[in-house]
């Protein structure tokens, strides 16, 4: 599923990354466009209103587009009245993948809090890719890079990552950033921890995790790599170039997420691809 909004000069090129999702997947793709306001009716109980007229202008040509680019996809389009995030949200449970622009459901330059996207990005049942504007991957086959948190290993980011890049025919990176700050040693005679050795054993970690998966994914060319940078600085390095990054939105406590995880949010601002924030399953 994939959010459209109107008049954004970002949003074909959201659904462009939608619809190759689709196609990847052998998926169809729905576009639904929402009329922001207090109402909850779709525009099949609308009749002719001129709010379904306004949905059906907006939603129609990009379906006749995608079935022209591409042509193996099913697309389908509807038109809502509500509240958009609680829209999309309320869709994401039946949804394999949700698309979104980078702020809204289309594009600007930054996602301020309390945007859609990141109400999205954070609550919903699906995973959630969010297409910053002017950098959906024109190349398919391009890296996917997954980040890992070796102290809170998201399963659910990194099969997702796995199954991305074997139906991309891509090189998958996996990445961790291995800097903390209560590492560093304070006053005289304070001694550094064997970086070295922290190095070597994130690495194990994130070479385990890629083991567990070579059996379902044989063909995937799979690359493990630890920094000693901040989290979110590796993650933008790293999705220089690449078609997909994609983070884990943790959150693992018997409460609903309130919050994506800092590394998880910062790198909606910094990438330089479109991001997929996978929830886990203890987030629900």
């Amino acid at each position: 599923m994939v959010g459209v909004e109107a008049k954004s000069d970002a949003v074909r090129a959201v659904v462009r990354h939608a619809a190759r999702q689709a196609e990847l997947h052998g998926s169809p793709l729905h576009l639904l466009h929402v009329l922001d306001g207090p109402g909850g009716a779709s525009d099949e109980n609308s009749g002719g209103t001129p709010e379904k007229t306004q949905g059906a202008a907006v939603v129609e040509p990009l379906a006749a587009w995608v079935h022209s680019e591409f042509p193996n996809v099913v697309v389908t389009a509807q038109t809502a009245a509500g509240r958009v995030a609680e829209q999309l949200l309320a869709r994401s449970a039946e949804a394999a993948t949700l698309v979104l622009g980078h702020r809204g459901t289309g594009g600007f330059a930054r996602l301020p809090l309390g945007s859609v996207s990141w109400q999205v990005a954070t609550h919903a049942e699906c995973p959630v890719v969010i297409v910053r504007p002017g950098e959906a991957a024109e190349n398919p086959k391009a890296r996917v890079v997954v980040g890992v948190d070796i102290n809170d290993v998201s399963a659910e980011a990194v099969d997702a990552a796995f199954a991305e890049a074997a139906l991309r025919g891509a090189r998958l990176e996996v990445v961790h950033a291995n800097f903390h700050l209560s590492e560093m040693p304070v006053g005289a005679g304070m001694v550094a921890p064997d970086f070295k050795a922290l190095d070597e054993a994130a690495l194990r970690i994130l070479d385990a995790e890629a083991a567990q998966r070579a059996g379902r994914y044989p063909g995937v060319d799979v690359h493990t790599r630890v920094e000693r940078v901040r989290p979110s600085t590796i993650l933008t390095e790293a999705s220089r170039g690449a078609s997909l990054l994609v983070v884990g939105s943790h959150g693992r406590t018997g409460l609903r997420r309130l919050m994506l995880g800092s590394v998880s949010a910062e790198a909606l601002h910094t990438a330089a691809c479109p991001v997929m924030v996978v929830p886990t399953l203890d987030d629900h």
